[in-house]
């Protein structure tokens, strides 16, 4: 756990003056973590730095690029680049609200199913049911009985990425209560919940921190093929997907409606993804010691 632990503080750099060597061993995790700050920081700061994205103008429709409309116009005249601002409020809170929910879930089931052996076979035949269900045909489901919504989303793409979370932590459990100090632990009569939280639970931190961006990345994904299709949000909310298929008839008129928004989607996903790469290798033991 001591192990762990230093390794988890020494990724991260300790001075202000140390950030350039910090940013020439890992690039990757400076550059991902840049991008994503950009791209969060413009859609916090949406209202101030672009227009209204629902407001219609017909007369200016399909607008080519100009310094009045960045990005153009759609369809039915309304600015591009305010709706692409706003679309990442979407993406990124469906990315952050399904690893957020996915590794809450997935931790204390995985803790759970890890540290007690009698119920680790029951925990783990449920999870390979849910891991079996498909996010778009969920989606579908849920869209049909409800109304609709982000809500819908996330708990459609939370369902399946839940049991992907146990497996990673039930794997860290085991490995972790097999060591000496946890052993030692148990033979002194110390608590379960104690030995958990003490013991193995700070072993569990950084793969889940990795597992986390890979989750996002993977979630902003799938809650834009489910915009594509029209399942869920509604096609007057902007989002990365909904713009896509909203528009993809005039793409050989007014191909800027949909490479911003793909742009954008292929940035934030490019930009999760080095960050978890960066993570990876930096906080697994072996490839750290190499740096």
């Amino acid at each position: 756990m001591a192990i762990l632990s230093t390794d988890f503080k020494d990724a991260l750099p300790r001075k202000h003056g140390s950030f350039r060597v910090f940013a020439r061993r890992n690039p990757t995790i400076v550059l991902g973590a840049t991008l994503l700050i950009l791209v969060v920081l413009a859609a916090i700061l949406a209202p101030a730095i672009a227009g209204d994205p629902m407001v219609i103008a017909p007369a200016q429709r399909l607008a080519r690029p100009s310094p009045q409309h960045w990005f153009g116009t759609d369809a039915l005249g309304r600015d591009v680049y305010a709706r692409t601002i706003y679309g990442a409020r979407i993406s990124l809170t469906v990315g952050i609200s399904v690893a957020a929910l996915s590794i809450a879930f997935g931790l204390v089931i995985g803790l759970v199913a890890g540290y007690y052996r009698r119920l680790d076979g029951i925990i783990m035949r449920f999870m390979d049911g849910a891991m079996a269900i498909p996010s778009i045909l969920l989606a579908i489901s849920l869209v049909a009985v409800t109304r609709g919504g982000v809500a819908v989303i996330v708990v459609a793409i939370v369902v399946p990425e839940v049991p992907r979370v146990v497996r990673l932590v039930r794997s860290v459990v085991l490995s972790t209560r097999e060591l000496a100090f946890v052993e030692a632990a148990i033979s002194s009569g110390s608590r379960d919940l104690k030995i958990i939280c003490r013991h193995i639970l700070p072993s569990t931190i950084a793969p889940l921190i990795v597992q986390g961006t890979i989750i996002v990345a993977a979630a902003i994904l799938t809650e834009s093929a489910l915009s594509f299709l029209g399942i869920g949000v509604p096609p007057e909310i902007p989002t990365w997907g909904n713009m896509v298929s909203a528009n993809r008839l005039y793409l050989a008129r007014a191909p800027w409606t949909i490479f911003f928004p793909g742009a954008f989607l292929t940035v934030v996903v490019l930009a999760v993804n080095l960050l978890g790469d960066g993570l990876r290798d930096r906080l697994d033991p072996r490839l750290a010691r190499r740096m």
